[in-house]
């Protein structure tokens, strides 16, 4: 993939439904203090473009990997294949209830839409996203998500530019904060500073989850050389900012627009401003690009989630020597399989967006993200340290969020620390001697080296290409 393309496919697959609902409900139900998840989404974008991506892509090739339970299995010569297993199985978890999130975005965009009934709206959607995934591979859903891309962020910018004069600007928002007892602080409301700064550092955890998103790595994987990384990071960073923004700012913009919005209802606040305040010709391009969000995201996890379980899955634990018609089939099954899962998870009308997309956000932070780091950054790390820390970083976020703690902690920060915590103290006992593995893990770093020495006087087309 070229620079753009990456660039695009990578955050378009990020930014699910969630951007342009999720997160202005969450900006229209508790104001400025939210907005910290924001920060914290920005701030880890750019270290996953700045640390990740380079590494990882130029490691990948080293390995011959092309998924990331793949690349823990050849970058820690894991003899037993459970790496490739257990993290197989993870994807396929937390995917199927990421999916979800974006079935119950598009069961509450149909029902606002075209007053289809809510149940009725989520199986539709799901049938469309199954027949859609169907039809492509990975090029193909790269190559999509740069239109779809586009459109998101399109429309989450010009849509808070035209209705900011129309509620009355800064004066409006801030009288409609004021009557509903929003504090305007960047400060949560809570009881005690300490309470208040461990709220903050909740919701920027959420930037935590970048080092571990599969969807979003294999698109570090999938460009074409490592020299392109720059520019495509420049071009993401600029789109991130962009649709982060706009999308705090629909949350505001909201709050001075509408009131007593609750009961998941928050979340159709994008929807409600297009249907009110546009001309419906352009208010349908506008509603298109909540559906190109969700689109983008769930075709790229149905992706990943069918690759983890034909390629890291059935080949390695069920049939080795499995033909490649066979594999095919079975990838689709597994789509199938996720969909209809999701479908039913959607079909609770209750949940939120955001909700979901936290829990499956956390998990993957929590069980992949301290192991990408560690893969790429240190060669002391062996393949049990690796096993242990993936499994005790997703048990520590299961039991964290099932005892109801998530509400003083969002659950990817005791997960993501239990993970680390895990690999450090097995590499002291157990740290990696592997003649091979070491001598690969210094080639990598000489390679990225000799591609920055090579990119910084004059970036020339002649710098050596991965």
């Amino acid at each position: 993939m070229g620079s753009w393309v990456t660039a695009f496919s990578a955050q378009a697959s990020d930014m699910s439904g969630w951007l342009l609902m999720g997160l202005p409900g969450a900006i229209y139900l508790a104001g400025t203090g939210k907005v910290w998840i924001a920060i914290g989404l920005f701030i880890g974008t750019v270290l996953n473009w700045m640390l990740v991506s380079a590494r990882l892509r130029v490691y990948t090739q080293k390995t011959n990997a092309i998924t990331l339970p793949c690349f823990f299995e050849a970058r820690f010569r894991d003899p037993t294949g459970l790496l490739r297993i257990v993290s197989a199985i993870i994807i396929l978890i937390f995917f199927a209830i990421y999916a979800s999130s974006g079935l119950v975005a598009t069961g509450k965009l149909f029902e606002s839409t075209f007053g289809v009934k809510y149940h009725t709206a989520v199986i539709i959607g799901g049938l469309i996203i199954v027949a859609y995934t169907f039809l492509g591979g990975f090029m193909a859903v790269c190559w999509t998500d740069l239109l779809q891309g586009a459109l998101m962020v399109f429309a989450i910018v010009i849509v808070p530019v035209l209705t900011y004069h129309h509620v009355g600007g800064i004066e409006a928002i801030s009288e409609a904060m004021s009557l509903k007892n929003i504090s305007p602080a960047l400060l949560p409301q809570a009881g005690t500073l300490p309470v208040a700064v461990c709220m903050i550092v909740s919701s920027m955890a959420w930037g935590l989850g970048y080092f571990g998103q599969p969807h979003i790595l294999v698109r570090f994987m999938s460009i074409k050389s490592v020299n392109k990384l720059g520019q495509s990071m420049a071009i993401a960073i600029v789109w991130v900012l962009l649709s982060l923004g706009g999308a705090v700012f629909v949350g505001f913009i909201g709050i001075a627009m509408y009131e007593n919005l609750s009961g998941g209802q928050e979340e159709k606040v994008f929807i409600y401003m297009i249907r009110d305040l546009f001309n419906p010709w352009f208010g349908g391009i506008l509603l298109a690009a909540i559906f190109s969000a969700i689109m983008s995201t769930i075709d790229s996890q149905l992706l990943v989630s069918s690759s983890a379980l034909s390629e890291d899955f059935y080949c390695k634990a069920i049939k080795k020597q499995a033909s490649q018609r066979e594999i095919v089939l079975v990838g689709r099954i597994c789509v199938i399989i996720i969909s209809v899962i999701a479908l039913f998870m959607a079909l609770d009308r209750d949940n939120t967006i955001l909700g979901i997309v936290s829990y499956a956000w956390g998990g993957f932070g929590a069980a992949f993200g301290p192991l990408v780091l560690f893969a790429l950054f240190s060669r002391k790390t062996s393949w049990q340290s690796a096993l242990a820390g993936m499994v005790t970083g997703t048990v520590v976020l299961v039991l964290w969020k099932q005892a109801g703690l998530s509400d003083t902690m969002y659950e990817i920060v005791p997960g993501f620390a239990a993970n680390c915590l895990t690999i450090l103290l097995i590499n002291l006992l157990i740290g990696q001697k592997d003649k091979d593995i070491l001598k690969e893990f210094d080639d990598v770093v000489n390679i990225l080296c000799h591609c920055e020495k090579a990119d910084r006087p004059t970036r020339q087309s002649s710098s050596p290409s991965l």
